[in-house]
């Protein structure tokens, strides 16, 4: 199958599914091209980024030519040039992009017109995969145009299913949900949800999102081997995260409990804020924000801690977690985690089996359940292994990808 996939960044280190999704396919033999909105953060010089030679097959949205400019008057100038490459194709159907009545602001902005000179010539694909409901909107719009062929699939993940709709309205995907072929959720919520603002049932796949069991292992940890009880957060410093409320935690952890060291890895908007926090509760001796680390150096942290720390909200803007696939990784590498009952969440992390679950917002009893972890050893070592069986039966990434192939063919 010839395979197009349109993501917002790429390669982003926090969209990794995206990229293991795409070597899975390529090593099932199918030609992949990826089109993004921009460039991630994820260096190039990774590993499967050059054996897989994704820089040759991946082109920009908003790069060279089809780069949108932001002021109005700017972008409707260089409109003309791009409208002068599209008439020399000799091909038309991009002039249906400029059509406001039916494709709305986005013909209004322009936008479509600017992303079909990338697609003039080359949108020819049996499927087209969408990671985020606002790509599989302008993918559809495109196909609907004319510029871009093949059935279309759109995957929601988190804030397109949430704060994205509170912004923009309960129909805001009426356009795909008729046009598009199928929605992948990575989560039965998101599939009721999808269900509820209009989607057709029989148009949905519950498709999970998965990890690689070869690269991480579980490994079984002795607590009195070493002083320390080591815990673990990894993600983008945003509101969603929760991290405030941990730092909150183990605030109050270490009290009884001085062994205990915290790292969370990541960085963001909101840096400074949780600097001034630790500071404030006089943690730093036990709390540190690392930055950013590489895919291979998250790993290794996996491997030498004891317990990993999710503590995810709800935003004020209403944005929500999908199902974090660091999760998955935590869960895979043995660690007990302690989360929330928040989004898809507790459809990978069992209350009392392979971790613990909390209401959002609420340190004191992420708190209770980080002491009772840090003093029994014996049920973190338990909750281990009962994580990575629930992570080997159900976020198996090759299992996954072989079923992402039977779905693609199905829809064909």
């Amino acid at each position: 199958m010839k395979i197009a996939f349109f993501v917002d960044k790429f390669p982003s280190s926090s969209e990794t599914f995206v990229l293991n999704q795409i070597t899975g396919l390529l090593d099932r033999g199918h030609e992949i091209d990826v089109y993004a909105n921009s460039k991630g953060d994820f260096p190039w010089a990774h590993s499967d980024l050059i054996g897989y030679a994704l820089e040759q097959r991946t082109y920009y949205l908003n790069h060279g030519l089809q780069k949108m400019p932001p002021h109005k008057l700017i972008r409707l100038i260089k409109a003309i040039r791009v409208i002068y490459e599209c008439w020399k194709t000799g091909e038309k159907k991009w002039s249906k992009s400029l059509n406001v009545v039916k494709y709305g602001k986005r013909a209004a902005s322009l936008e479509l017109l600017y992303r079909s000179v990338l697609l003039m010539g080359k949108g020819f694909y049996d499927i087209v995969h969408c990671h985020f409901g606002l790509n599989g909107e302008i993918a559809a719009a495109l196909k609907e145009i004319g510029v871009l062929q093949g059935k279309v699939i759109t995957t929601f993940h988190g804030y397109d299913i949430t704060s994205y709709i509170k912004e923009n309205g309960h129909d805001v995907y009426n356009f795909l949900f008729v046009h598009g072929d199928l929605f992948l959720t990575i989560s039965e919520r998101w599939k009721h949800e999808l269900i509820r603002l209009g989607c057709r049932t029989e148009k949905i796949i519950v498709h999970k999102m998965g990890v690689n069991l070869k690269q991480l292992i579980a490994y079984t940890r002795r607590a009195e081997s070493r002083e320390q009880v080591r815990v673990l957060s990894v993600g983008r410093f945003i509101e969603k995260k929760g991290f405030e409320y941990a730092i909150r935690a183990v605030a109050k952890v270490v009290k009884k409990y001085p062994n205990v060291e915290y790292q969370i890895v990541g960085d963001g908007k909101l840096r400074g804020e949780l600097t001034e926090l630790i500071e404030q509760l006089e943690v730093y001796s036990h709390i540190q924000l690392v930055g950013w680390k590489s895919q291979e150096d998250v790993a290794r942290l996996l491997k030498s801690v004891d317990i990993f720390l999710a503590p995810s909200v709800t935003g004020a803007d209403g944005d929500q977690e999908g199902i974090p696939v660091v999760l998955m990784e935590a869960l895979a590498c043995g660690l007990p985690v302690i989360s929330t009952f928040h989004s898809g969440i507790p459809e990978l992390i069992q209350d009392r089996q392979s971790g613990f679950l909390v209401q959002e917002r609420d340190a004191v009893a992420l708190a209770e359940k980080l002491e009772y972890l840090a003093g029994h050893p014996e049920v973190r070592d338990n909750m281990g292994k009962t994580g990575r069986a629930w992570v080997e039966k159900h976020h198996n990434i090759n299992q996954l990808n072989e079923q992402l192939v039977k779905i693609f063919e199905r829809v064909l």
